[in-house]
């Protein structure tokens, strides 16, 4: 296993060796997500600091950007401010210098990514 992936967005079955961390589904084991509208239960802030904690724990945070999401930008922001590499898949036409300055990798297709994800390469840091 390569390390661990923060999945910001709906992304499901690429792995390319790493372990995936989806908050959705941590979310819905959390608070019980078989019912109808169970995400209205789910305390913001408690949400946001699951999901800031994860994106620290992992070496690379996926951002899907089918069109513009606050969310997405601010954890996008987050993971590059904590020096994770991040790979934009970004399908907003002209998307903004904050989104092209905080991406790693920025790509236009889905099935990009996988051979995205095989030219990672980290260095070690010294501690």
């Amino acid at each position: 296993m390569k390390g661990k992936v923060f999945i910001s967005g709906p992304i499901h079955g690429i792995r390319c060796g790493y372990e995936p961390v989806d908050p959705w589904q941590r979310e819905k084991i959390i608070y019980k997500g078989t019912t109808h509208g169970w995400w209205k239960e789910v305390p913001a802030a408690d949400f946001i600091k699951r999901d800031l904690e994860d994106i620290e724990k992992c070496d690379i945070l996926i951002a899907y950007m089918p069109r513009l999401s606050a969310g997405t930008c601010m954890e996008l922001f987050y993971a590059k401010m904590k020096g994770k590499k991040t790979i934009c898949i970004c399908k907003i036409r002209n998307p903004s210098p904050w989104i092209i300055t905080h991406s790693d990798i920025i790509l236009k297709k889905f099935k990009e990514l996988e051979p995205a994800l095989r030219t990672i390469t980290f260095v070690k840091q010294p501690f």
